[in-house]
């Protein structure tokens, strides 16, 4: 029940290009394409939408959300100490 109305309310808000490009998406990446109906619906609750999104605006927020959703990665060295002493020299 819950999936259809959400996917009433994506038909409402999203022209056919913009559909095409998020149901795209949701092959090639879930949980990102969640993230972006989840956003779009919190948008069309709030009237903060406009008309229907076309496939350049849902670009636009696919950018935002990736922006916001961004991981940062970090590489560490961790050098490892040899155990050299100077007392066995090989000569």
């Amino acid at each position: 029940r819950e999936a259809e109305i959400r996917n009433t309310i994506l038909a409402q808000v999203l022209d056919q290009a913009a559909r095409a490009r998020l149901s795209n998406l949701a092959l090639v990446k879930p949980d990102k394409a969640k993230a972006v109906e989840n956003y779009l619906i919190q948008m069309a609750r709030f009237g903060q939408l406009a008309g229907k999104v076309s496939e350049q605006g849902l670009i636009e927020i696919l950018e935002k959300v990736s922006q916001q959703t961004e991981k940062k990665t970090t590489v560490k060295f961790n050098r490892r100490r040899v155990l050299d002493s100077d007392e066995e020299d090989d000569y």
